[in-house]
């Protein structure tokens, strides 16, 4: 059973049409992962979360908040709870400009005597949204209107950010590169965030843990480069290649190539995107660039060449 004394409680069953979902969760996590493929449960557990799915028995429950209990009759209507809602479409208020968008959600900052204008700067500047205040919605690009979808929910004062596939619908490049504004949101806002994702590079990036789903069924749980690397999830995790995301320090950059440092004592040369020496980033290491020798490499084009000692030897697939 799940510890009710934890921030996030999630112990619910609900039956879907091919399985039954069931999670019995509890977490202190400043940002919970929901990994799985396609049709594993991920959207239905987050509208669960929100109050939008009422055929959920079991309980939910934040920061010592009840909002379900079947057993005790309790079912707290969905703007009552105070959650942030993005999903994979942006979905904003089409006779809106950016900046009403913002604050479409701001009655309930406002009723909570939180400082809206203060919030909408703080937002804004975050996300990098101040010059857009203006613009029709049905002029802003993909990224663009992920970020005041992300915006939005912010603004609203939420307990709980949710977060169901927020890069999706984006290709790759603008993939990696609103990534920066989400971690931007994890550093910047003290609120626990949710995320659901099937992209195993976005799971390392934003999640201090993560709870994987197969048919419905909790399959594995703990920290994502510990859990994407069993050899049950990793089949899961490998479908697009898979790629290794570590946290590094930018120590210098040259045209495109920046040089990073991995802990205290490794350096490694790779593409910089807009990166300054000094920062915190990200490096991406995909498996299909990784050599394993048992002697120094020779006449080959790699920047990078580590010494390294083999921890363990798992089987992945077949």
């Amino acid at each position: 059973m799940v510890d009710t004394e934890a921030r996030l409680v999630l112990a619910v069953r609900l039956p879907r049409d091919r399985f039954v979902l069931e999670v019995d969760v509890a977490s202190d996590d400043h940002v919970l992962g929901i990994f799985g493929p396609s049709g594993s449960g991920k959207t239905s557990l987050l509208e669960v979360v929100a109050g939008l799915e009422r055929g959920a028995t079991g309980r939910v429950g934040i920061g010592g908040k009840t909002w379900l209990d079947s057993g005790r009759g309790v079912f707290m209507r969905p703007e009552a709870r105070r959650v942030g809602y993005v999903p994979q479409d942006a979905l904003l208020f089409p006779h809106l400009d950016v900046k009403e968008n913002l604050l479409a959600g701001a009655r309930r900052a406002r009723r909570l005597s939180r400082p809206v204008d203060e919030m909408l700067r703080s937002v804004s500047a975050t996300l990098g949204l101040e010059p857009l205040w203006s613009r029709d919605v049905s002029n802003l690009s993909g990224g663009e209107r992920q970020r005041v979808a992300l915006g939005r929910a912010l603004c609203s004062a939420p307990e709980l950010l949710l977060l169901d596939e927020p890069l999706s619908a984006l290709d790759m490049p603008l993939r990696r590169r609103l990534l920066g504004f989400i971690r931007r949101v994890r550093e910047d806002f003290d609120i626990p965030m949710l995320v659901v994702s099937h992209d195993p590079t976005e799971v390392q990036a934003l999640c201090d843990s993560v709870v994987v789903l197969r048919e419905g069924r909790v399959v594995a749980r703990g920290a994502p480069h510990d859990v994407l690397a069993d050899p049950q999830v990793f089949e899961l995790a490998a479908g697009g290649g898979f790629e290794n995301t570590l946290p590094c320090t930018v120590s210098s950059v040259e045209g495109e190539v920046a040089r990073v440092r991995l802990g205290e004592s490794v350096s490694i040369a790779t593409r910089g995107a807009a990166v300054l020496a000094g920062e915190g980033s990200l490096v991406g290491i995909p498996s299909r660039d990784i050599i394993v020798a048992t002697s120094r490499p020779v006449a080959l084009s790699a920047r990078n060449v580590i010494a390294a000692s083999v921890d363990g030897i798992a089987a992945a697939g077949t």
